[in-house]
């Protein structure tokens, strides 16, 4: 008998505290039926050549290949300033502290942050290169959404 009073205080239990956890991740997320792809290009105040090539490659592909997307806002991008105090927490969200190229894929609410960066050095200054890679790259985080 003690032993059937333990299990039913135990499962009650689970369940008052699994529907408590559905309502807080409810509250911290941006909305579970979310699903896109944010593309984010941190910078610097000061720039470099190939800091500003990143950025022009990146609108330049996102322009040229998912115009139906972003539109849609299924594709996102943003230019964000990490020197700028008001992106300071968005800038730790994703350790920026400078140029910096991310896809933020949003699955069902889901954040998976990936990061670009070193892909970006290397083929920032080769716009078919970098524009090619790219859109693999978000073809392919499309496909999972």
């Amino acid at each position: 008998m003690k032993q059937f009073k333990f299990i039913t205080v135990l499962v009650i239990g689970l369940v008052l505290s699994s529907c408590n956890g559905q309502n807080k991740s409810k509250n911290n997320t941006a909305g579970q039926s979310i699903s896109k792809i944010e593309v984010i290009d941190f910078h610097a105040t000061h720039r470099c050549m190939t800091c500003n090539a990143i950025e022009a490659n990146t609108k330049y592909t996102l322009d040229t290949y998912f115009p139906k997307e972003i539109k849609a806002k299924k594709i996102t991008f943003q230019v964000i300033n990490v020197d700028e105090k008001k992106n300071e927490k968005i800038a730790e969200k994703f350790e920026a502290s400078g140029t910096s190229l991310f896809l933020n894929v949003i699955k069902n609410g889901k954040e998976t942050q990936i990061n670009l960066t070193d892909f970006a050095f290397m083929n920032g200054n080769d716009q078919a290169v970098f524009s090619k890679a790219l859109k693999a790259k978000i073809d392919t985080e499309l496909k999972t959404l």
